[in-house]
């Protein structure tokens, strides 16, 4: 997600959204209350749950032709237990959910907080395979205060889940450390064009309506799912050494969006020199009609508003640069994904970092211009929104503004940093190195700093520890005459 120059509009929620309120629930003689769990990250305390690892999620979405009425679900989940559990928790907080069924037997089920809490009609063992089926409504009307999940369009229905909203849409275990693969089964009305995450299998008409089957070929976060609902032109082209690339646009603008869309291969061309092989098996664009304020890296199919493309005050440089920031997450956000939110500084320094050196490269705009601007700004960053690597936690109600700019542009001087550092050779070579390393994992701050020590062969410990949780912005190695620029001062040089 990039840090735009354009008006970002924060998706708004409450700080505590009761299941309750929203999901009908069968209390069937739990012996103790419910209580919402989370996996303890420092953000974001009630995401995730302990106690299994998903395997695999196949979702099923019938959409009724209205964007503005409840699509009818099912979500299974396949799942190994980590421990023993009498109770099974799922982040889920916008649906009603008609019934669960755990290996095929029917379970009792409770909100507590945004959670589904699922009790089996017998305990699950530690390192048993598990089957969890939730048949359940999909609400794309937020509720008041709520924001995220569903995107409603001008002609139908996208997703934007980051930073902890896939919940929204469906049950799930919502938090990155715990990637899966995807199955999706989007049944809609005849006209009506659906994509979504991966390659699709099947595409079956039965009457006035058509189901679309579309399945991941690797592990993904629930943040990154993606599902296009709309009246859409499907454009296919051939990226890099065979690669299929798709996009989906609205069908009235194909021929004006196409010399866009027409410039995604040689990007990832541009991208595979700097870090190495496109991790997953197709890429392409989703221009929405919509407004969200920012651009999004659902994975294999990058969210963007389409004005963006059709807004003549944006030079042609800056909606490139924004279109390979999205494309850089692919590998940097997607393939590696962070172990903890903390760790988001991973995905958007390096996303930032690629953009910067692409318009430098491509744009003729000097990647040192924008790095020295952002040494001016970073103290006063870091005060507003933490250190690169410590960010401070979301303002109550706007989860999403975690993504402030000291993990953009913050982030990426601090890239600029240890590239002054250890070198443009070695930097290059930790770069690709990261992403092969953990492609398809997860990674956290700890990892990187372990291997940029190891790839510049000596301890950089202390050098991290001041660019990533430092109050105060360290000298910027190579330029000792970089100072901290004053906001009083800013404000009267744009005068």
């Amino acid at each position: 997600m990039p840090l735009t120059f354009r008006t970002r509009s924060p998706r708004r929620r409450k700080a505590a959204v009761l299941l309750a309120s929203a999901v009908s629930v069968a209390l069937l003689g739990a012996s103790a209350p419910p209580v919402p769990l989370g996996v303890g990250d420092r953000l974001f305390p009630y995401l995730g749950n302990p106690g299994y690892d998903v395997a695999s999620y196949d979702l099923s979405f019938t959409y009724p032709g209205s964007n503005d009425k409840p699509l009818q679900a099912v979500t299974t989940i396949d799942a190994w237990t980590t421990k023993d559990l009498d109770r099974v928790n799922l982040d889920f907080a916008h649906g009603k959910v008609a019934s669960v069924e755990v290996d095929g037997r029917p379970a009792a089920f409770a909100g507590a907080g945004e959670d589904l809490v699922v009790t089996p009609d017998r305990p699950l063992r530690q390192g048993s395979w598990t089957r969890i089926t939730v048949k359940h409504t999909s609400d794309p009307v937020p509720a008041k205060g709520q924001d995220g999940g569903w995107v409603r369009t001008t002609d139908g229905l996208a997703m934007a889940n980051q930073a902890d909203a896939a919940h929204l849409v469906f049950p799930c275990n919502d938090h990155p450390s715990d990637k899966a693969m995807f199955t999706f089964h989007i049944t809609a009305p005849n006209g009506y064009t659906v994509v979504a995450n991966g390659l699709p299998t099947d595409s079956v008409r039965i009457g006035r309506s058509t189901t679309w089957t579309y399945r991941t070929q690797h592990p993904m976060a629930t943040e990154l799912a993606q599902v296009s609902i709309g009246r859409s032109a499907v454009l296919h082209r051939t990226g890099p050494h065979g690669l299929p690339v798709r996009d989906v646009v609205p069908s009235a603008d194909a021929k004006k969006l196409e010399p866009w869309l027409a410039k995604t291969p040689d990007q990832i061309a541009w991208l595979e020199s700097k870090v190495g092989p496109y991790p997953f098996e197709t890429y392409g664009v989703l221009m929405a009609q919509a407004s969200t304020g920012f651009e999004l890296e659902t994975q294999t199919l990058s969210l963007f508003e389409k004005n963006l493309f059709t807004e003549p005050a944006y030079p042609k440089w800056y909606i490139e640069s924004v279109m390979v920031h999205e494309l850089s997450h692919q590998w940097f956000g997607d393939s590696v994904s962070p172990h903890v939110w903390s760790d988001v500084w991973l995905n958007e320094g390096h996303a930032t970092w690629y953009e910067e050196l692409y318009a430098e490269e491509k744009g003729k705009q000097p990647m040192i211009n924008r790095m020295k601007a952002a040494y001016g700004a970073s103290d006063r960053w870091r005060a507003e929104g933490g250190p690169p690597a410590m960010p401070k936690a979301p303002q109550p109600g706007q989860k999403i503004s975690i993504f402030r700019p000291n993990i953009y542009d913050g982030a990426a001087l601090a890239l600029y940093a240890l590239r002054q550092e250890i070198g443009k050779p070695a930097f290059e070579r930790l770069e690709r190195i990261w992403v092969q390393r953990y492609k398809d994992g997860n990674a956290t701050t700890a990892d990187f700093v372990h291997l940029a020590s190891a790839v510049a062969d000596r301890d950089l410990t202390g050098f991290f520890r001041a660019w990533l949780y430092g109050q105060k912005t360290p000298p910027m190695p190579g330029h000792p005459d970089w100072k901290q620029v004053p906001a009083s001062a800013r404000q009267k040089a744009r005068k």
